[in-house]
C-alpha cells in the first residue's frame, strides 16, 4: 500500500478530527507509554512522517500526523512552509540528550546542572515528546521567529494552528507560566495530549522518574507540577474542555 493510500485508509477508520478524546476513546494508556518506555517505531498508533515534511526520520502519532497534513495544506495555500524538525522521542533518546548536557555542564553543582538543562530540555520520563503528540517546527531558535520569513510563519501558526488542534505550550512567562523557557517552535496536539497529561497526573509519581543521571532531583525541582504541567494558558483551557 502506498503512503497516500495508507493515510487515506487510516483517516477513514480514525476518530473524526475535532471530537473530544478521553481514555475510553483511544487505546488503553499505560505508565510505560507516558514515560516513553516503548518502541514507537513498531507501535501501531505511530507512523513515519513522509520525508517531504521532515528534516530527518521522524515518527508521530497517526492522528497527530493527519492533523498536521491538514494544517500544512492550509499553510501551503497561504504560502507558508512548515517543516517538522523533531517529533516522538522515547525514554532512551531523551536520556541521551539529557546526559549529554549533564556532562557538558559538569562544572556546575547537580542542582544547577539540572536547572540549566531544564531551560529547554526535559528530564527523561517527563517529556511531552514521549507521547507522539508534540513536534518542533522550522527552527530551534526563538530569534528565527522574530524577523522575516520566520516571523510570518510564527504569526500564521498563532492565527491558525489552534484550528487544527495544535497549541504552543511553552509561551513566555509573563502570565506566571512555570517550567521551560519560551519555545516558539514547540506545538502540541491537545486533543490527544490532554488525555495523556491527565493520565500522567493521576498515575505517575516521583518514584517513576528514574534511570538517568540527576533523576533524584526530580522531586526537589517539583518537576511534575512546574514542568510537566507548566504549559500555556490556552493549552490549559483546551485541556479543560469537555
Amino acid at each position: 500500500m502506498s503512503f497516500k493510500a495508507g493515510i487515506i485508509a487510516f483517516f477513514i477508520g480514525s476518530i473524526a478530527f475535532g471530537q473530544n478524546h478521553d481514555a475510553t476513546q483511544i487505546p488503553a494508556i499505560t505508565k510505560n507509554f507516558v514515560l516513553g518506555k516503548f518502541d514507537y517505531k513498531t507501535h501501531d498508533q505511530f507512523i513515519k512522517v513522509d520525508r517531504v515534511h521532515a528534516s530527518k526520520t521522524i515518527y508521530l502519532n497517526k492522528e497527530v500526523y493527519l492533523a498536521f497534513l491538514k494544517m500544512n495544506k492550509h499553510a501551503k495555500a497561504d504560502g507558508v512552509h512548515l517543516k517538522i524538525l523533531s517529533g516522538t522521542r522515547n525514554f532512551k533518546e531523551q536520556k541521551a540528550i539529557w546526559e549529554r548536557k549533564w556532562a557538558t555542564y559538569n562544572s556546575l553543582t547537580p542542582i544547577d546542572r539540572a536547572n540549566k538543562i531544564l531551560e529547554y530540555s526535559s528530564m527523561p520520563t517527563t517529556s511531552r515528546h514521549h507521547w507522539g503528540t508534540d513536534m518542533d517546527l522550522n527552527s530551534f531558535t526563538n530569534s528565527y521567529f522574530e524577523h522575516g520569513t520566520g516571523k510570518l510563519e510564527y504569526q500564521w501558526l498563532l492565527k491558525n494552528a489552534n484550528t487544527y488542534g495544535f497549541y504552543q505550550v511553552y509561551t513566555d512567562k509573563t502570565n506566571g507560566r512555570t517550567g521551560y523557557n519560551l519555545e516558539r517552535w514547540h506545538w502540541s496536539f491537545m486533543p490527544l495530549a490532554k488525555t495523556y497529561l491527565e493520565f500522567y497526573n493521576n498515575q505517575i509519581t516521583y518514584l517513576d522518574i528514574t534511570g538517568f543521571k540527576g533523576a533524584n532531583l526530580g522531586k526537589e525541582l517539583n518537576i511534575i507540577t512546574l514542568y510537566v504541567n507548566g504549559i500555556s494558558t490556552k493549552a490549559k483551557a483546551a485541556f479543560k474542555k469537555d
